[in-house]
This record gives C-alpha cells, sequence and structure tokens, in this order.
C-alpha cells in the first residue's frame, strides 16, 4: 500500500503513488492505467514468489555439489594416506607424520579453508514497454532478489519520464544535469534500473545470447508481435509476464482473421470464450518456443476486467517440445447451446522394445469427435482453436502466491482482490471450459437451478466441480456436457415449463431423457462450503474502467515550446 510521501511537485506534474513507487506524470508524455494497479500487484507477488523459489532450487543444487566435491576430496585425502603406509610396510620403516602428509611442526600443514559463502541468486528483468516506468521502479524497490531491471521504450518523451521518475525515487542520478560522455550513467553496474530507449524486439533479440530471467510484455493491445523475442531472450526457468488488452479479438467471434493471425488459433463465440482467450495465448506462446526446442509451464493465467495476463515458466527439452501437441486440440462448438467437443491434436503411444524398455511417441488422433451437428440439439458447429488444452495454472504456484498475499498484504493495495481470485485460482479445475447456470437455464427455458443444486447433483453424480475465476457464477466440472444437460432435464421435471415452441433448440433438449435421475440434495462439498470464507473472489467494474487512451508522446513543455515556434 501506498506510504506518506511528502515532496515538492514541480510545476505541470502530477504525482502518482502506488506503493512504494512514487511517479510525476505530465499530459500525454506517456501511458498509464492506474486501474492496472491489480496487474501490477500480482506482477510483484509472482515474480517474488518464482525468484525466492528459483533462488530455493539453485541453493540446493548448491549443497549438493559442495557436498559431491567434500566427498571427492575426502576419498582422495583417503587413498593418499594409504598409499603412503604401503609404501612404508614394503619399505620396512615405520611410517613418520612427515610421509602420512601430518607434519608436527605445523609448517607445511594446509591452512583450513574457509567456509564457502553463498551469495543468493539475483534476476534481471526486462520490461520491453516501460512507458511511465512505474512498473519498473516497483519490481527495483519491492523485490528483494532483483539485479537490476532494464526499463525500455521506443518513445523519447517515455524514456525521459522513466529517467526522471527512476531520479524521482532515489534509484538513479538527475537527468537534467549532463553526464560524462566518456561514461553512460544508464548502464552503469550498480544502477537498479537501466533505461534503453528504442524498439522492443530489437532489444531482446539482442539479448539471444545474454539472456535476462524475466520478461515482461504490457502492451497497450496485443503481445503478439513481442512473443517470438521475448521466448528467445528469457533464460531457462525464466519467467515470461504476459498482458494482451485486445479483448475484442480474443474474446468475441468478430475478428476470426485477426486472431488467427495474431495467435494461430480461431477464436470461441460462447459464454466461456475468456478462458479460450487464455488459452489462444497460451497456444501462440506455445508454438513460439516449440521453434527453438523449448515448452512452456503455466504457472498463472488469469483473465481481469479488460485484459488477460499469464505468468508462463519457459524451459528447453526436446522431449517435451514433443508433446506440446497433446495440450493442442480443436473444439467443436455449437451455434445455439455452446455444447463442445475437444479434439486434441496428438496422443501419445507406448511400445515395448525388445530388450524390455518402453518407448513413448506422438501420434495424430483420428476425429473429428461428433459429426457436423450437436448430439444434444441438433444444431450446427463452429470449429474454435487450435488452442492450448492443458492446464491454465500450476496449483502449487499460486497456492505460494496467495501465502505471500496473506502474510504481505499491507504491502499491496488491491491485496484483497488478490486474495479472492488467487483463492478461487487454486480450487480450479485443470480441464477446459466452465458454464453458468443462468446461461444454460436459456436454452432449456427453465427455471434457473442454484449454484448448490448443479454443484450438489454433479457431486452426487460422481464428478468433481470448482468455480472459474473468469466469470461470477460459474462452474467447471469433470463431467461432460451430456451429464450437465442430463441434470437440466431432471430439473425441467421437477419444474415444469410452458410453450416451447417445436422449432425451438430446448424443445430438441427436452426431448432426450436424462441417462441417470439427478440428486439436488445438498452435498457437503458444494461450492457454497467454500463461500462461507468471506473473500472478494469476483470484483465489481472498477472506477475509470476500461484500457485508457494511448499517449500521444507530447508532453505540456513540448507542444508550449512548438506553440511558441509557432507564434
Amino acid at each position: 500500500m501506498s506510504t506518506q510521501f511528502t515532496v515538492a511537485v514541480p510545476e505541470g506534474f502530477n504525482l502518482h503513488t502506488e506503493n512504494s513507487a512514487h511517479i510525476l506524470l505530465s499530459s500525454n508524455e506517456a501511458f498509464l492505467n492506474p486501474v492496472q494497479e491489480f496487474n501490477r500487484d500480482l506482477s510483484v507477488a509472482c515474480i517474488r514468489v518464482w525468484s525466492e523459489e528459483l533462488d530455493k532450487e539453485k541453493e540446493t543444487r548448491w549443497i549438493k555439489a559442495k557436498e559431491k566435491k567434500r566427498s571427492k576430496m575426502d576419498g582422495q585425502h583417503a587413498r593418499k594416506r594409504q598409499k603412503v603406509m604401503k609404501d612404508s610396510e614394503a619399505a620396512g620403516v615405520g611410517t613418520t607424520t612427515e610421509e602420512s602428509g601430518e607434519q608436527g611442526d605445523g609448517e607445511n600443514q594446509e591452512k583450513p579453508q574457509e567456509p564457502e559463502k553463498r551469495h543468493p541468486n539475483k534476476v534481471v528483468i526486462l520490461e520491453a514497454l516501460s512507458a511511465t516506468g512505474l512498473r519498473s521502479i516497483r519490481y527495483a524497490k519491492e523485490i528483494p532478489l532483483v539485479k537490476y531491471v532494464i526499463a525500455n521504450d521506443l518513445s523519447p518523451a517515455a524514456a525521459a519520464a522513466i529517467r526522471r521518475n527512476i531520479h524521482f525515487n532515489g534509484l538513479g542520478p538527475d537527468p537534467s544535469i549532463p553526464q560524462s560522455s566518456t561514461s553512460n550513467s544508464d548502464n552503469k553496474a550498480h544502477d537498479k534500473i537501466r533505461v534503453n530507449e528504442g524498439d522492443a524486439c530489437t532489444l531482446m533479440y539482442n539479448h539471444r545470447n545474454n539472456r535476462v530471467d524475466v520478461v515482461d510484455l504490457d502492451p497497450y493491445g496485443t503481445a503478439a508481435p513481442f512473443i517470438d523475442a521475448a521466448i528467445q531472450s528469457v533464460n531457462d526457468g525464466g519467467l515470461l509476464c504476459i498482458t494482451c488488452t485486445d479483448m475484442t479479438v480474443l474474446g468475441t467471434n468478430n475478428y476470426p482473421e485477426k486472431c488467427l493471425s495474431n495467435y494461430g488459433g480461431v477464436p470461441v463465440k460462447g459464454e466461456y470464450c475468456h478462458e479460450a482467450a487464455l488459452r489462444l495465448v497460451l497456444h501462440a506462446v506455445s508454438t513460439s518456443a516449440s521453434r527453438y526446442g523449448r515448452y512452456i509451464e503455466p504457472l498463472l493465467s488469469l483473465s481481469i476486467d479488460f485484459y488477460v495476463r499469464l505468468f508462463i515458466r519457459v524451459n528447453s527439452s526436446p522431449a517435451q517440445v514433443k508433446k506440446a501437441m497433446l495440450k493442442t486440440s480443436m473444439f467443436y462448438i455449437c451455434t445455439c447451446c455452446q455444447a463442445f467437443y475437444e479434439q486434441p491434436l496428438g496422443r501419445m503411444l507406448e511400445k515395448k522394445s525388445d530388450n524390455g524398455n518402453v518407448n513413448s511417441y506422438p501420434k495424430t488422433t483420428p476425429g473429428p469427435p461428433v459429426g457436423d451437428k450437436c448430439p444434444e440439439c441438433d444444431s450446427a458447429l463452429h470449429v474454435a482453436g487450435p488452442m492450448w488444452s492443458g492446464p491454465i495454472h500450476d496449483t502449487d504456484f499460486v497456492s505460494q502466491v496467495l501465502s505471500h498475499t496473506e502474510s504481505h498484504s499491507e504491502h499491496y493495495g488491491t491485496a484483497v482482490r488478490m486474495k479472492g481470485m488467487l483463492t478461487v485460482a487454486k480450487e480450479e479445475l485443470h480441464v477446459p471450459f466452465y458454464f453458468t447456470s443462468g446461461k444454460v437455464s436459456s436454452f432449456f427455458h427453465c427455471i434457473t437451478p442454484s449454484l448448490d443444486d448443479l454443484a450438489s447433483a454433479l457431486l452426487h453424480a460422481g464428478h468433481k466441480i470448482s468455480r472459474s475465476h473468469a466469470s461470477a457464477g460459474s462452474l467447471k466440472t469433470t463431467g461432460s456436457r451430456q451429464d450437465i444437460y442430463d441434470i437440466f432435464r431432471c430439473w425441467v421435471k421437477r419444474n415444469p415449463i410452458k410453450n416451447v415452441s417445436d422449432k425451438s433448440p430446448a424443445r430438441r433438449l427436452l426431448a432426450k431423457e436424462p441417462r441417470s435421475e439427478a440428486n439436488f440434495k445438498h452435498h457437503p462439498d458444494s461450492v457454497t462450503a467454500s463461500s462461507k470464507v468471506k473473500l472478494v473472489r469476483y470484483q465489481e467494474t472498477p472506477r475509470n474502467w476500461g484500457p485508457g487512451t494511448r499517449a500521444t508522446g507530447t508532453s505540456n513543455q513540448k507542444r508550449k515550446a512548438r506553440d511558441d515556434d509557432d507564434g
């Protein structure tokens, strides 16, 4: 949370404070959206937890390497003593302390070595599109294991704003004081933030042979043009943080050709379009990584307000790249009842060799899973994808971020919302897509059952259930769409409806008999049980909601100077 900060604000600027960072804003100089504070809080928490886990992994490897080295040295000393003793016995003389390598006078005795001291592993963060520098400043001040942050922007006005705000936060020199021509103050090794004014892709491609640990992409619109460069510039085990705000492309069927060109897949027209948007971005990152023998592990993928935010770990492994097609699917989606049918692009076969070893290899899958009509309502099917069909979260990582947020809630202005959304993400099932009771009820033209009724019926039928972070009142389940519709058919029998047109899809949905009787009695594991813990799971629309207006890169001072020249 922001702390008390008193300082003289220069004329023509406004002071904006967010947590530990304080920046000076000039009209239209660089882009800043205050609504994105949640995005920045979440990013600080995720990178901090990830960097601490990386440090623990490296510490474990360092301890194992030390033990191995000590064991090797002890073995060498033991073999040396045995050799000396054997040589002495062969010569028929006693072993002296000098011969055994243990000098009594201590003159030639090796001095005991000081124990090696391990330094914490510190990470380098590259923020490709920094604008005001607020995010980079927060990373530098709030993440303990940061070595330095590279803050880049193509706009000269934005680069000037970054330098000014870095100095304002005590992290760099005063940009108004000329620096020596023989040294570049922005690139001194002791600087916590290094400013670069240039093209983001060029900067990231230049780091292919000197990779960074974290790459953060937070553009105005799509991140698609930057993904390839980001994949190549991040270290093995490194973190890729991506924001996309082009939800009219990702979350609707208005621009399928644009979605295909940006993300390599066709979007979904349905109530679960926000989760599909996440899966389309993951597909774009996965296919880009595969070209370079790399694979991705989604740690946390969230649909938030008007954008998506993803935290993805990148590693290299040709064997894992082969399995990428197992986590990629096409989806056949009903145009009326929104039932979906998954068609994975690949499957893993196992073949036992003559020597008993079992070898696995990927193969394509037969398809499609259904005909050209929806099995539930006999309506036309549309194709969506290909898109990522694997898990979109790492449950252990989400739990660690949640624990960190609960123990450091005073450090985050949006901690209440963070805890709510992370709790839902932690409990979320690793299956594609969710549904809402109200939407499915509209297909049947029936009274809407409560969330508890639906969840209990699914649990009694032997299926798992969870909420989805992407939509209030949503459910995810391991049951099929047919299982869900069977429960609604039983519900309609209990709550009859009237005046359904013979040509309506609802008539065709109700024409099928349920395969079993649904049990709507309250189940102890229903979603309402976890709801007793008071959390802000789904945030109301904040003030000034929306992506904001793109900055023109022209400051007040520049406009005034131009007007004076014109005058």
